[in-house]
């Protein structure tokens, strides 16, 4: 696959479209990386959330990859496409020229030629990546990169924003169910 830019304004638009319009990570996350599968004709595309007292990267969603290469073993953010922690991207343009990887048989079984690990950012701490999957070499643009990468800031504040909002609906309930019980105890 060629280095010309696949990534455009109306991608960029659905791709945030995606984003803005679901309050609920697991959706929001499935529909983008289908879409990003699908626009930019790749193998595969996953979005990891970091966990980081262990540093396992946790699978959100995927599309495009096989259950058993999903379920190779745990993803480990300093042992796989290098160490995270750094915050920039790791591009993979041919996977058999490349010691970078955690699993790199399981890659090869599952048909990956090049991968692209971008990593997903709130204010600047690594809370994430975002990972592109095609089956041949890619020579992938620096301006396909640069869009990846503000893509993957807008996913870091999707990831955030719904995870605050699930944690108010929570407290919210929680203030409701005690209001519930208060009230029903007082003989209301």
């Amino acid at each position: 696959m060629g280095n010309a830019e696949k990534i455009d304004i109306e991608i960029f638009k659905a791709v945030t479209r995606a984003i803005a319009q679901s309050d609920d990570l697991e959706i929001m996350t499935g529909n983008l990386t289908q879409l990003l599968v699908g626009t930019l004709e790749i193998k595969g595309c996953s979005i990891f959330a970091l966990e980081p007292a262990s540093g396992e990267l946790e699978l959100l969603s995927s599309f495009g990859l096989s259950i058993g290469y999903l379920n190779k073993g745990p993803v480990f953010s300093d042992k796989s496409i290098g160490d995270i922690k750094k915050g920039k991207p790791v591009i993979i343009r041919n996977l058999e020229k490349t010691d970078l990887l955690q699993y790199p048989q399981e890659a090869r079984k599952e048909g990956i030629g090049a991968i692209v690990s971008l990593p997903i950012k709130f204010y600047g701490k690594n809370i994430g990546a975002l990972r592109l999957y095609h089956h041949e070499q890619w020579e992938i643009s620096e301006t396909d990169i640069d869009s990846l990468l503000v893509l993957a800031e807008n996913i870091g504040l999707a990831m955030t924003y719904t995870r605050l909002l699930n944690a108010l609906k929570e407290v919210k309930d929680t203030v409701n169910d005690v209001h519930s019980i208060w009230f029903n105890a007082i003989g209301g």
